[in-house]
């Protein structure tokens, strides 16, 4: 392969760890994208990414612009920014719990939801830095904001709707439909031989009514809050509304569903299991 050139320097080999826990990690010279899903765009990162670095770039020119000598401030800006933002940098397991109470040690935001995040985008020193280096102005930026709300608010009322139509119509049919075999084939053997054991049939049907009904009263809390989330007009609200009441619906109604489904007879569950999509040749 002909690249133009007979001698090549030698290139310094990159030894540092490049944390594959992390979803956006930083690898020496560059950000990686871990599997973005095929629904979202990175460039909305990027724009952010090259504002904020373009900005650090513009304090350090406006400080090296001026120094009598570039050497020596140089080093004193490098340690300077180095001392007061290292603590963003973790070489541990991103995904573990000790990382969240390390952050929080350390005093950095721990930002779980859409909701918490999206208000930092307009607030007014990030406004001035977009408009300083014309990327945006503070109309786009809230524009942009109130856009990202409303979209994050239409996709969970989505899943929602989703959550409770399956439940509604699949799953809880499905588990009634099971508990009445089972009622039927206890009452069966009761009446053969009223002596034989049948804990199986019992406890199952016990566990199985109880959790249908915990899912049933879930259901209808989720159909409700839904209902309230439909009333509303304001877009901030309801997407404060669906943070702290539709996803702690969906949770409460997929955690007895995911019981149910664990004993639930295979035949009898509307949906391919986790064992039949990841190791079913049907």
């Amino acid at each position: 392969m002909n690249i133009g050139a007979n001698v090549l320097p030698n290139l310094p080999k990159d030894t540092t760890d490049r944390n594959r826990t992390s979803p956006f990690a930083f690898t020496g010279n560059k950000f990686e994208f871990r599997m973005p899903g095929s629904n979202q765009s990175i460039a909305g990162i990027n724009v952010i990414l090259n504002t904020v670095v373009a900005d650090a770039l513009s304090q350090i020119a406006d400080v090296l612009e001026v120094a009598p000598d570039l050497e020596s401030a140089l080093h004193v800006i490098i340690q300077e920014i180095f001392k007061n933002h290292q603590r963003i940098i973790f070489n541990g397991n991103g995904y573990s719990d000790e990382w969240v109470e390390e952050a929080q040690r350390r005093g950095l935001l721990n930002l779980r939801k859409t909701p918490d995040a999206l208000p930092y985008f307009k607030s007014e020193e990030n406004i001035e830095m977009f408009e300083k280096l014309k990327v945006f102005s503070r109309e786009e930026i809230i524009s942009r904001y109130e856009i990202l709300m409303e979209e994050y608010v239409n996709l969970i009322n989505i899943e929602a709707l989703t959550m409770a139509n399956m439940a509604n119509k699949d799953i809880l049919p499905a588990v009634s439909g099971f508990q009445k075999d089972l009622a039927e084939t206890l009452k069966a053997k009761k009446e053969i031989f009223p002596d034989l054991e049948a804990d199986y049939e019992t406890e199952t049907l016990k566990d199985s009514a109880a959790l249908l009904q915990k899912a049933y009263q879930a259901l209808k809390k989720l159909e409700s809050d839904t209902a309230i989330l439909h009333a509303m007009d304001d877009f901030e609200q309801k997407a404060f509304f669906v943070r702290d009441s539709i996803l702690p619906d969906m949770d409460a109604l997929r955690e007895p569903c995911d019981e149910l489904e664990e004993i639930t007879e295979s035949s009898a569950w509307p949906f391919p299991t986790y064992g039949k999509l990841l190791f079913g040749i049907q």
